[in-house]
């Protein structure tokens, strides 16, 4: 692949991300900032300190403020995404532009968020302890490297085992090494359970499905729009036969 179409994916990629990231923005506004707002009612109420200076409203943090995070977010790693999968394009297996873009974009969304996800859950406010924050932080993100590192040495450990045990099972094989190597991280890594006593249960489980759904519906929904937008790049479009010429009028 020339640098032209790598540039021509990138921009194709940044623009699928922003679409995407408006339809994240969508669920995280519906979905999120409900569970948002009855957490922070949640910790006024059972909060001894008072007085605090607010620095940015709460409505522009559900708004301008959370419409710039998602979308600047969406760009990025639509971006990123879109040079992955230049790179993926015909050497994971012989998948189209539309199928590479939906097996990279179902691999990062388990690999970067559902498996640190699983050992560190997202919080809303008023769970978690203020002096554990960096730490938890640092470990997130340390899951976060882990996961990703580990999913591109089970692709590349597919790849090898393919032609001596067939695509499924080198595939299932594959899958079981990064459990395998992934398990450890879950059960020595340090887990925290900082959640106050008589936080709403059903509040807490509401506001991590709904952060799941909204990387769920970023990823899946650029998936299918930067598939598309390759192959209409990459996919040469079969020629239009040109229409027969019109008869000459018939003789009387």
């Amino acid at each position: 692949m020339n640098s032209i179409s790598v540039r021509a994916l990138l921009v194709r990629g940044m623009l699928a991300g922003l679409a995407a990231g408006l339809l994240a923005l969508v669920v995280a506004y519906l979905l999120g900032e409900p569970r948002v707002d009855a957490a922070i009612g949640y910790e006024e109420a059972h909060s001894h300190e008072h007085g605090g200076v607010e620095l940015v409203g709460r409505t522009m943090q559900s708004t301008a403020g959370l419409a710039t995070g998602v979308l600047i977010y969406g760009v990025a790693l639509g971006g990123i995404a879109a040079l992955v999968i230049a790179y993926a394009l015909g050497r994971v297996g012989r998948f189209g532009p539309r199928a590479t873009a939906a097996l990279v974009s179902l691999g990062a969304l388990v690999s970067v968020y559902v498996v640190p996800f699983l050992k560190y859950p997202a919080n809303p406010p008023a769970v978690g302890d203020p002096s554990t924050l960096d730490q938890r932080t640092t470990l997130y993100f340390l899951m976060v490297v882990l996961s990703v590192l580990l999913t591109v040495a089970a692709v590349i450990l597919g790849k090898r085992l393919a032609p001596r045990l067939g695509n499924w099972n080198a595939t299932v094989a594959a899958s079981v090494a990064f459990l395998a190597a992934i398990g450890p991280a879950y059960a020595f890594l340090p887990s925290f359970n900082e959640v106050p006593h008589g936080f709403p249960a059903t509040l807490l489980w509401q506001f991590r499905l709904s952060a799941l759904a909204v990387q769920a519906t970023l990823w899946g929904s650029f998936g299918l729009f930067f598939g598309y937008l390759a192959e209409r790049l990459l996919v040469p479009r079969p020629a239009v036969a040109p229409s027969a010429p019109a008869k000459a009028g018939v003789a009387h």
